[in-house]
């Protein structure tokens, strides 16, 4: 394993806390809160006047409307709504992508200029002050609520990019209450999400990590055991606690210690979204088993780990050479069944003109992945989620 460092300082409520438990995890850093949401659900549900009400000694300003593949405009608005405010502390109530805007926003906060620069730079975000983040998580995906990362777009230059703040939210709430009546597409496209961030993670060239593979393939085995049952009954409670609490594991840091590669298919479906603005987890679900069956076909030095991944998640028999391409197989036809669409054009990508640019794009952070991809590799994985099948 390669060494670490390790912290994480989020205090995790999960399971019914949110109106014993709010007031205080807000006002502990001032009354001046900026609530970030995304579109109606959050005023559909309730949720919204059940916050209103408990925080009814502070001053709320609010910015509304954060757009799945959160946009760099929602971000300025929150800068300015911080500054001309003078805010203490931002709420986020809602999923990833509003927890993300919030995290930069709360950089942004502490920051002269334009909140771009904070996205491009990595270094310099993690290196100005940022508000404190209380989160009230919404959906099981991301795992943003107990991680510093966000990713922001910005339309106009076709960029999707990730930064890190200062630090992970201060609070999180995870009740898996608020999730029973995420529809079925978006629970499935946020399992796939889930998935890929264990996948990402446990495609790793270095040896004998098995504490934290070991991890993961339990993980795993959770989120294909219970999307299936969330996507068909919305209302079962043990399926969405387990999500949510894979989902937050996934991502928190603990299941990439003592890795040494960089991820693939996030930086593949960035660049994808970015100029598609698709759904993240669609996106995935499409590039995952492409991305497996390239590396495979490529590179059979990875045959023992995809056979391990295929016994000790899939549960698969048989000598490597055998399970190996079954596990991706097993992979492919269990995201077909979550029920979102497996080919570009069936996202309404219908043609390859902008494959050359993304795939260069794309590239640029494929180095060190699991299998180093250059360019030409990007754009035969996405040429091949132009068809049905691994072929």
């Amino acid at each position: 394993m390669q060494d670490f460092i390790y912290q994480n300082t989020t205090k995790i409520f999960f399971g019914d806390h949110i109106d014993a438990e709010l007031n205080a995890a807000v006002t502990q850093f001032g009354h001046n809160v900026l609530l970030v949401t995304g579109g109606h659900s959050v005023h559909r549900s309730g949720l919204y006047d059940r916050v209103q009400k408990l925080l009814s000694d502070t001053t709320i300003t609010d910015l509304a409307g954060v757009a799945p593949n959160p946009k760099i405009d929602s971000v300025r608005e929150g800068q300015r709504l911080a500054k001309v405010h003078h805010i203490d502390v931002v709420l986020a109530v809602g999923g990833g992508s509003v927890i993300d805007c919030a995290k930069v926003v709360a950089t942004a906060a502490n920051y002269a200029g334009d909140p771009w620069e904070l996205v491009i730079n990595r270094e310099l975000s993690r290196s100005t002050p940022q508000l404190p983040i209380v989160t009230i998580l919404t959906l099981s995906a991301t795992g943003s609520e107990m991680n510093s990362g966000a990713v922001i777009s910005n339309p106009e230059t076709h960029e999707k990019l990730g930064t890190s703040g200062a630090h992970t939210p201060a609070v999180s709430f995870l009740d898996p209450r608020l999730t029973t009546t995420v529809p079925a597409s978006q629970t499935a496209a946020g399992s796939m999400d889930i998935f890929s961030h264990l996948t990402e993670q446990y495609f790793d060239r270095e040896p004998a990590n098995d504490a934290t593979k070991g991890m993961i393939e339990g993980l795993m085995r959770s989120v294909i055991k219970w999307a299936p049952v969330a996507i068909k009954d919305g209302s079962d409670l043990a399926a969405r606690s387990n999500l949510m609490w894979t989902a937050t594991s996934a991502l928190n840091g603990t299941m990439g210690l003592g890795n040494r590669n960089a991820w693939s298919n996030h930086a593949m479906e960035h660049v994808l979204s970015a100029y598609y603005d698709i759904t993240h987890g669609v996106g995935l679900g499409i590039l995952t088993p492409r991305w497996m069956h390239y590396v495979l076909t490529q590179d059979p030095t990875t045959t023992p780990l995809f056979a391990r991944f295929g016994r000790n998640v899939w549960g698969l028999s048989g000598d490597d050479a055998t399970v190996a391409p079954a596990a991706i197989t097993a992979t492919y036809d269990w995201i077909s069944q979550l029920g979102f669409p497996m080919t570009l054009p069936a996202v309404g990508i219908t043609d390859d003109q902008n494959f050359a640019a993304m795939a260069t794009a794309a590239a640029t952070k494929l180095g060190n992945s699991y299998l180093p991809l250059d360019a030409q590799a990007v754009q035969t994985i996405y040429r091949a989620a132009q068809t049905p099948g691994l072929a």
